[in-house]
């Protein structure tokens, strides 16, 4: 088992514990839900650069890594929309979830047809990811509707633009593959 697989797995385990914390009926469990959150975080961009660093890549990684964020995004994403219990912080919980499992099909479609390296992880992706992981991470550790948590809101909402523009640049990537046969 490598390193940067190691990391993965860590990142998977840390899931249920940020959860079972964020709901303990204590004061400072939202906090310390949301370091844990962080702690996870951290590991996915350390386990990305280890596996480079150290050459030690690997299918099973290249497979569990988005995987690990995407379950621990959607977790931390239903804690939100049932903490704050409003539409506007489901609407965007909604266009971030969606947009992954659009993209997972699209990434398992576009592998099945030899041409993955079409719609390679952007720019734009990477720092929908970081913003996205910021604003969670704020919401997690904040009193609902204080000024730290609009923060996190605003975030969130600016986080949602870059995930609705990078999943039209991965579709635009992938149009003529996708309209090939119509």
């Amino acid at each position: 088992m490598k390193i940067p697989n190691i990391l993965t797995l860590l990142r998977i385990v840390l899931i249920p514990v940020f959860v079972l914390i964020y709901y303990l009926p204590y004061a400072w469990g939202p906090m310390a839900a949301a370091l844990v959150f962080a702690l996870a975080a951290v590991t996915d961009w350390f386990d990305g650069y280890l596996a480079r660093k150290l050459d030690q890549t690997s299918p099973f990684g290249a497979f569990l890594d988005p995987v690990a964020d995407k379950l621990m995004v959607a977790t931390a994403l239903v804690l939100l929309v049932d903490t704050y219990s409003v539409f506007w912080i489901t609407a965007p919980a909604i266009v971030i979830i969606s947009r992954e499992i659009v993209i997972s099909a699209l990434r398992e479609w576009m592998a099945e047809l030899g041409k993955r390296a079409n719609i390679a992880v952007s720019y734009v992706g990477k720092l929908k990811t970081t913003l996205q992981m910021l604003s969670i991470f704020i919401m997690l550790g904040a009193v609902p509707f204080t000024l730290f948590s609009w923060i996190g809101i605003g975030a969130l909402y600016v986080a949602s633009v870059l995930t609705l523009w990078s999943m039209y640049v991965y579709l635009k990537a992938a149009w003529p593959d996708l309209t090939d046969d119509i």
